[in-house]
């Protein structure tokens, strides 16, 4: 969920440290069943501030002209031993596509439909982990299969 919202595997993994650091620092005392929610919760809070501080920067970059990095040539290497290749580049496709469409969505849709779809959680859990009502969620996520089913009808079935 991070890493999507990120778009960075190395920011995502920032992100998701310092949301287990908070679990550990602050609710280590709660019930192990609490743990799940609490966390999600602290991780969406986390990803939504790590926004807030991306928009603030990117803007000093603008004004400063600065580049984006360019990506590792390292993480583009395609590893051969992984079979038909054709398939693979069809996969690797459908799959940024997907990436790219959910990071299109407003954020509180990209929590809604990653919350319930990725990790497994239900209406109720998502809310806590939210902070929002499960009617919202039911909306959130409502808008999030509609807009991703109107994006990628031609990539996935």
């Amino acid at each position: 969920m991070a890493r999507i919202a990120a778009g960075n595997t190395d920011d995502a993994l920032d992100i998701v440290q310092d949301a287990m650091f908070k679990l550990v620092e602050k609710y280590a005392d709660r019930p192990e069943t609490e743990w799940g929610p609490l966390f999600h919760r602290i991780l969406q809070s986390r990803i939504q501030d790590w926004h807030r501080r991306s928009s603030v920067r990117e803007r000093f970059r603008s004004w400063l002209g600065l580049a984006d990095e360019d990506a590792d040539p390292i993480q583009q290497v395609i590893d051969e031993r992984d079979g038909d290749p054709q398939h693979l580049l069809q996969t690797q496709r459908s799959i940024a596509e997907l990436e790219q469409v959910i990071h299109e969505l407003p954020i509180r849709q990209q929590q809604a439909f990653l919350l319930r779809t990725l990790e497994g959680l239900d209406v109720s859990a998502t809310a806590r982990a939210m902070a929002c009502s499960e009617g919202s969620v039911k909306t959130h996520y409502f808008r999030a299969v509609h807009a991703l089913r109107d994006k990628l009808g031609e990539h996935w079935p």
